[in-house]
């Protein structure tokens, strides 16, 4: 599958969560990652944030999609990750 995810999180642990999203994803953008994620690692990834975030003051949002076949990515300004694929 492939997956974007989206997070808010206070900047004390900002990097951690970061770190977390890196091991499975690409840093795209500012509190953005995205990439091809097997359902097993995403329940790893899923258990890790949860452990990390404190779900009173934090939100981590994730898009899934089955298939990119049907999705295309814009962009305007400049890219910030090095990821260069389209989705």
């Amino acid at each position: 599958m492939y997956l974007i995810m989206v997070y808010d999180i206070n900047e004390k642990r900002v990097n951690r969560v970061l770190k977390i999203g890196r091991k499975y994803l690409e840093w795209v953008q500012n509190s953005v990652l995205e990439g091809e994620i097997t359902e097993a690692k995403f329940e790893k990834l899923k258990a890790e944030l949860a452990n990390t975030i404190d779900p009173d003051e934090d939100s981590v949002i994730f898009y899934i999609m089955r298939t990119v076949k049907y999705t295309e990515r814009q962009m305007l300004g400049l890219s910030k990750g090095g990821f260069q694929r389209f989705i």
